[in-house]
């Protein structure tokens, strides 16, 4: 089928809700992707950060095929053991209790929410229903999930959500510490904000925010749905903080391309909020993505992927902040690990530098604030950092 034809069949028949770019990909090997017309781009984004360990990686396609030939899925009402095993790796790779696992990111937040809420009405406070948010925070696009993003454009036209919620600014403890009052049930944060222009939390921020929480007996969720899973350097970011939340949510790179995520809870929490009943899913945990879920803790660490991380983080880095001296447009740069952005000046679209770069070869995509994105795999070398450098100092010259 034609690329234009396969592109007007798309627009026929499916809702538009995404401004698609006009590419349509038919394959990818290793950190590459390859459009129906042959052309090859070095991808640094990884489906929004989804595919950490790239495309075609032998292991991980054998494992599925393997579990297809088996069983694909039967229901929560029963045991298998790639569900096992998952929560097993997931479970020890957060530090934390007990795991549930969704069908996607929004579906782990609103899980946690869930379980904030049930912990206030098992300690006898169910007036306690207040969550605090962060300013220019994404967690999802459900009603829950909404209802807690800080972010005015994506919640006013759906407005009333979800009552309760209150937005501090990111970074000022003191603006939290100002909502939090007897009726506050949680405090939901990234790490990492992703969406809302690659802003890394402040190490004395996150430490103060866990101690509130401890203090006035408050859940902490931290979504690392974008940040998670090796992508900073750490499985999880906030264990560069050496803190941990009563719930931590992850998704994307958890599954490296099948539709799965999870929220995991301390022992606090599971042993007091959700209980037979209160919550369910029917595709949640199947043995399918369970064994994609399994085979990526396998491959992270039979791969070293998070040392590479760590090891080529000044690389990537460096070469950012390069571009960020070369060029005027480029007002700065911002993040962790493999999770950067770089500021474009306010008189540039940063979606004609996104096409530019496609035109080069290069996918990269933006976040809120005029910030170009790079979300890459985890396995990219450091000849791949140079070639994207070469290919985007092009786009933006």
């Amino acid at each position: 089928m034609e690329t234009n034809t396969m592109i007007q069949k798309t627009e026929d028949y499916v809702l538009h809700t995404y401004n698609r770019y006009q590419i349509v990909f038919e394959k990818g090997e290793g950190v590459y992707l390859y459009d129906s017309e042959g052309k090859k781009y070095l991808d640094f984004a990884a489906g929004i950060g989804v595919n950490s360990l790239g495309y075609g990686n032998p292991k991980y396609k054998q494992a599925l095929k393997d579990q297809i030939d088996s069983l694909t899925h039967i229901s929560n009402l029963f045991y298998n053991e790639p569900l096992s095993c998952a929560a097993e790796k997931l479970v020890k790779a957060t530090g934390l209790s007990k795991a549930f696992f969704t069908n996607s990111g929004t579906e782990a937040i609103e899980g946690a929410l869930k379980a904030a809420k049930k912990y206030a009405y098992t300690k006898g406070r169910p007036e306690a229903n207040t969550i605090i948010a962060m300013e220019h925070s994404f967690h999802g696009r459900s009603v829950g999930a909404l209802s807690v993003t800080g972010n005015e454009p994506y919640r006013k036209p759906f407005i009333p959500l979800m009552p309760g919620a209150k937005f501090a600014e990111f970074n000022n403890f003191e603006s939290v510490k100002a909502l939090a009052d007897e009726n506050t049930c949680a405090i939901i944060l990234e790490t990492l904000q992703g969406e809302g222009g690659i802003y890394p939390a402040d190490e004395a921020f996150i430490k103060d925010v866990r101690a509130l929480c401890d203090e006035k007996d408050i859940v902490l969720i931290i979504d690392e749905v974008q940040c998670g899973m090796g992508r900073t350097g750490w499985f999880f970011a906030y264990q560069k903080y050496g803190i941990k939340p009563d719930i931590v949510t992850c998704a994307k790179a958890l599954g490296c391309g099948v539709p799965v995520g999870a929220f995991v809870l301390n022992e606090k929490m599971a042993s007091s909020t959700l209980v037979a009943g209160d919550h369910g899913s029917t595709y949640g945990g199947n043995p399918l993505v369970c064994r994609a879920v399994s085979t990526v803790f396998d491959l992270y660490e039979e791969e070293n992927v998070i040392e590479n991380v760590k090891t080529l983080t000044p690389v990537l880095e460096a070469a950012l902040d390069s571009l960020v001296d070369k060029y005027d447009i480029v007002k700065g740069r911002r993040g962790m690990g493999f999770m950067q952005g770089l500021i474009i000046d306010p008189s540039v679209k940063v979606n004609d530098i996104i096409l530019k770069a496609l035109e080069e070869g290069l996918i990269v995509i933006s976040a809120e604030g005029n910030v170009l994105r790079f979300l890459p795999p985890l396995i990219i070398s450091k000849e791949n950092i140079e070639e994207m450098l070469i290919k985007l100092s092009k786009a933006l010259a």
